[in-house]
């Protein structure tokens, strides 16, 4: 990955800061894009772009537009800007569904394609995307959060075969991941069975790396010891 411009949203997330990390380790330059406010300042390596709504396309242009002109390209975008709810069809917020689907699809949806354009410009552009486990079999009160991701699903397959031969695009499929606030929800539960977010890292990178340029519109479960 080394001199490779990896814009990842989400970057200042529980996931997105491991990636963005683990990118630079490698030798990535890495812009950071999240809906938070920034404290980091712009270096040669990294520059973090905060206070954006992804939600809204013309925001998501200006981002990756900003990334671009900091470093003259774009290589990669990992999307993992995104959101949570978890509520029962007949007692929740019908505005859930509308929420969720901003927060997941529209997201991804509109970094794509601000990005689009730049990265066509590379000779091995990626996309890799956030999926979940939870949209291929959803419980009770994961409605609103796995129908946001299969859309998520779709949109990665769809883009894949629009951009085959330019762009691979592809989404990681974590069961659940070891994060604080997923700690804190489910106090009973075994984190030592759930994805470390170090290990969902390695699998998004590998997606980006030159090794990973034969595949594309792949749905890849990360299960951990789930």
């Amino acid at each position: 990955m080394k001199g490779k411009v990896v814009v990842i949203t989400g970057a200042l997330g529980a996931l997105g800061k491991v990636v963005a990390e683990e990118a630079l380790s490698r030798g990535a330059r890495v812009a950071g894009i999240d809906h938070a406010a920034s404290q980091l300042a712009a270096t040669a390596q990294r520059i973090e772009l905060g206070r954006i709504d992804l939600t809204d396309a013309a925001q998501a242009k200006k981002a990756i537009d900003a990334a671009v002109t900091h470093f003259g390209a774009i290589d990669a975008l990992i999307n993992i800007a995104g959101g949570f709810t978890f509520e029962t069809i007949a007692d929740g917020d019908p505005k859930a569904w509308q929420r969720m689907h901003a927060l997941n699809v529209e997201t991804a949806l509109n970094a794509s394609r601000a990005a689009i354009p730049h990265l066509l410009n590379s000779r091995s552009a990626r996309i890799v995307n956030i999926g979940a486990m939870s949209a291929l079999q959803a419980g009770s009160g994961m409605g609103p959060y796995a129908a946001s991701k299969a859309g998520v699903h779709k949109l990665t397959e769809s883009l894949a075969a629009e951009l085959k031969g330019k762009i691979t695009v592809n989404a990681v499929l974590p069961s659940i991941i070891d994060t604080a606030a997923n700690r804190a929800s489910m106090p009973e539960a075994d984190p030592a069975k759930w994805v470390a977010p170090k290990e969902l890292a390695d699998v998004i990178l590998f997606l980006t790396s030159d090794a990973a340029s034969a595949v594309t519109g792949a749905l890849l479960s990360v299960n951990g010891r789930v």
